[in-house]
C-alpha cells in the first residue's frame, strides 16, 4: 500500500501577514463607522424625549396672564393665553440663542443681540426675521383621543374639556415674518 504523503503549506510571508492585518483593520474600521452613522441616524424618539410627545399634566398649566412655564427636558414654554394654550421652542429665531422670560418687562428676550418677544411669541425688534416659533399641542379626552391640535398658524388650541394634554416636539410651526 501506497503511502501518502502529507504536504506541509508554506508558510505565509511578511508581505501576506501585512496583507491580511491590514484587510482586518480595514474591514473592522468599516464596520464601526458603519454601526456608528446607523446608530446616528435610527430615530429613536420616545414619548418624553426631544423629538417625541411631551405629557404636560393640566395641574402645570399657568393661568391666562401668568408668566410662562419652562420645560426644560422638552425646550419649550408653555403659554396659556386667553384664546388657548401655546407651546414656544426655546430657541431665538435669530441665531439660535435660547432666549430667557424677564418678568419686569413682561416679555421674552434673547440675550445674545437683543431680540424681543411677546409672551404670545411676536416679535417686538431685534434682529430675528420672524417670531418665535412653535411647536404643536394636542388636547386628548378622557379615552386618549385628540380632540384638537395647533393649526398651521399655530394659533392657541383652547384647552376646554381637556382630559390631558401633549407637546410634539417633533413638529415646529415656524413664527410669523417681520413685517
Amino acid at each position: 500500500m501506497a503511502e501518502a504523503t502529507v504536504t506541509q503549506p508554506e508558510p505565509i510571508n511578511r508581505r501576506e501577514f501585512l496583507y491580511y492585518v491590514w484587510g482586518a483593520s480595514i474591514a473592522v474600521l468599516l464596520a464601526g463607522s458603519g454601526g456608528a452613522i446607523l446608530w446616528f441616524i435610527y430615530p429613536r424618539f420616545r414619548e418624553g424625549e426631544f423629538g417625541g410627545k411631551f405629557p404636560v399634566p393640566l395641574a402645570s398649566l399657568p393661568a391666562p396672564g401668568d408668566a410662562p412655564v419652562e420645560n426644560a427636558a422638552g425646550r419649550f414654554w408653555l403659554v396659556t393665553t386667553p384664546a388657548g394654550l401655546v407651546a414656544l421652542y426655546k430657541v431665538c429665531t435669530h441665531l439660535g440663542c435660547l432666549y430667557k422670560w424677564v418678568p419686569n418687562n413682561d416679555r421674552f428676550e434673547c440675550p445674545c443681540h437683543g431680540s424681543k418677544f411677546t409672551k404670545q411669541g411676536e416679535w417686538i425688534e431685534g434682529p430675528a426675521p420672524r417670531g418665535l416659533d412653535q411647536m404643536a399641542v394636542e388636547i386628548l379626552d378622557e379615552s386618549g383621543s385628540v380632540i384638537a391640535i395647533t393649526d398651521d398658524e399655530g394659533s392657541p388650541v383652547p384647552i376646554e374639556g381637556a382630559a390631558s394634554i401633549a407637546v410634539d416636539t417633533g413638529v415646529i410651526i415656524l413664527g410669523e415674518q417681520n413685517a
